[in-house]
């Protein structure tokens, strides 16, 4: 057994959520010695660049959750002008990219998962994004942690998926097969101007919740599929470059579209580092 496979089996036999939430308790946590601490050791371990937050000293945020989720300056972080441009909806690298081809999404070499899956088992949801297109953005540790909108979106429906919660890194992915459609997940669907556009908040090892902008916090919420139909309930109108979520912790953005509606930057490949708001790809102007 090499490292990557040890590290691979000790996540299965780590107690995922209890760590996870034991963590989340230590990061929401106010007292000025334990946060300070916590937020120091982060900063120095992963080289956080607080010139770019809005607030740079790391020790002015309340908690080590709002230090982690801290606002970025949006001069920093300039949405693309491109009239049917599609924006990047979080800082990180590229894990994955390209066609959904027969129901199935590339998760790493030699690894794959079902679409159906990752949706919660919705069929006739997943049937909207066959043979369409989709993008997974990893957000490390060091990242800016709010995820927004790569074009601009009406609200349809909110799905929570309960699951494991494996570290989402490029060891785990080419480690541990489905890990996207196995871990807790929350599946926003929209309505666009090119049709259904599905952004996925994918939970991981030590995140202790997903929000979004609408719900508030979202994970943990439920030991089975919760779905909020916002037909019914009220209506989100939501802009491109808008924030619609984040992370307490680091984790994945999934991107789905469907087929023909869009075309994604040629130069976008596995490790590409991205920026909130970079161009990712295009509006289909000429469908086949």
């Amino acid at each position: 057994m090499n490292k990557d496979q040890f590290f691979a089996f000790a996540q299965h036999i780590t107690p995922q959520k209890l760590l996870s939430r034991c963590i989340g308790r230590i990061a929401e946590c106010e007292t000025d010695f334990i946060k300070d601490t916590f937020i120091k050791n982060f900063v120095s371990k992963y080289k956080v660049d607080m010139s770019e937050a809005v607030e740079s000293n790391p020790f002015a945020y309340r908690s080590f959750n709002d230090f982690f989720t801290r606002s970025i300056k949006p001069e920093l972080r300039p949405i693309t002008e491109i009239n049917n441009g599609i924006a990047c909806p979080a800082d990180g690298a590229i894990s994955q990219i390209g066609n959904i081809e027969y129901g199935t999404i590339m998760q790493a070499k030699g690894h794959s998962y079902s679409l159906t899956t990752l949706l919660g088992g919705d069929a006739e949801l997943s049937n909207q994004f066959l043979g369409g297109k989709f993008a997974t953005v990893y957000l490390s540790p060091k990242d800016y942690h709010r995820v927004h909108m790569p074009l601009d979106g009406k609200l349809i429906k909110m799905i929570h998926i309960p699951g494991k919660l494996f570290s989402v890194n490029k060891v785990t992915a080419e480690q541990i097969p489905s890990v996207f459609a196995k871990n807790e997940r929350t599946v926003c669907l929209f309505e666009t101007e090119v049709g259904p556009m599905a952004v996925i908040l994918v939970g991981a090892m030590i995140v202790a919740s997903i929000e979004t902008v609408w719900a508030g916090q979202v994970t943990p919420f439920s030991k089975q599929i919760v779905t909020w139909d916002y037909k019914q309930l009220s209506e989100v109108n939501l802009k491109k470059g808008e924030e619609m979520g984040r992370f307490k912790l680091g984790s994945t953005a999934i991107v789905l579209f469907g087929k023909d509606a869009i075309k994604w930057e040629e130069n976008l490949n596995a490790e590409t580092p991205t920026t909130m708001g970079m161009l990712l790809g295009k509006i289909n102007t000429q469908p086949q």
